[in-house]
């Protein structure tokens, strides 16, 4: 087993298909980074809007 990760390598660095691999990884990194940012800074407002409805009530 161990001698097919110098194969793996030498496949991946040949073909094209790691190179796609890593920027696939990286574009997936991207988005969930944005959509973490996004929902954290609308969480915040949503839980703002719902507090002030929530004392109007009161």
């Amino acid at each position: 087993m161990p001698s097919a990760l110098p194969a793996l390598v030498r496949r991946l660095t040949a073909s094209h298909d790691g190179a796609t691999a890593i920027e696939y990884g990286l574009l997936v990194a991207l988005i969930a980074i944005a959509v973490t940012t996004a929902l954290g800074t609308t969480g915040v407002e949503i839980q703002s809007v719902f507090g002030s409805a929530g004392n109007a009530m009161s």
